[in-house]
C-alpha cells in the first residue's frame, strides 16, 4: 500500500496524531466518567463528545473559509479556530 497520493508533512502528521490522541482520550473519559447532557448557548442539549464533535467540525469550515477566501498564512487562523473550540468546549 503506497501513500504517495497524500503529501504528509510534519505539520499533517502533528495534525492527524494530535486529532487521533482527543478522540481516543474523549473516549476513554467518557468509557470511566459518563456525562449527562447539558445546555449551553448551542440550541441542542449535548453531552462533550457532541461539543467536540461540533467544535472540530467547525474549526474545519473556519479554516476551509480562511483558504477560500484569503491568501494568508494558516497559522494566523489556526488561534482563532483553537479559541473557538474552547468556546465551545466549555460553555457550548
Amino acid at each position: 500500500m503506497t501513500l504517495e497520493w497524500m503529501y504528509w508533512t510534519v505539520p499533517t502528521a502533528i495534525f492527524f496524531i494530535s486529532l487521533f490522541a482527543v478522540l481516543t482520550a474523549m473516549g476513554i473519559w467518557q468509557a470511566l466518567s459518563p456525562s449527562v447532557e447539558r445546555r449551553g448557548f448551542l440550541p441542542i442539549a449535548t453531552t462533550p463528545g457532541d461539543r467536540l464533535f461540533i467544535g472540530i467540525v467547525t474549526s474545519m469550515y473556519i479554516h476551509l473559509a480562511w483558504l477560500g477566501f484569503t491568501d494568508f498564512s494558516l497559522w494566523i487562523v489556526f488561534p482563532i479556530a483553537l479559541g473557538w473550540m474552547i468556546v465551545v468546549m466549555i460553555w457550548g
